[in-house]
């Protein structure tokens, strides 16, 4: 059974079922991939995101704390959020903007 949790407004679905990824469609979904490195980012839309590879930490703007997601996880931003991504192993996700 996955696991849904949200922190700091983003949402996280650890390992969810294949059967969830064919329904939203991830396959399809455009693809985005960076070497590690830390840089800001503000969501002009909501994004949804599929891990295929990689690890990082994501620190929204004004928070003391982190968000730190992975490989495997399906992943959520709000619209309108300001954050810092922290990329320590080489990220190559599908994300789709809403």
């Amino acid at each position: 059974m996955s696991n849904v949790t949200e922190k700091l407004g983003i949402k996280i679905e650890r390992n969810p079922s294949e059967e969830k990824l064919t329904q939203l469609g991830v396959r399809q979904w455009s693809k985005w991939s960076c070497s590690p490195s830390k840089f800001p980012w503000t969501y002009d839309s909501k994004e949804t995101c599929y891990l295929l590879e990689g690890k990082v930490k994501v620190t929204p703007s004004g928070a003391n704390e982190s968000v730190e997601f992975g490989a495997g996880d399906l992943v959520v931003f709000p619209k309108g959020m300001s954050c810092t991504w922290d990329v320590s192993v080489a990220v190559n996700k599908h994300y789709l903007f809403e």
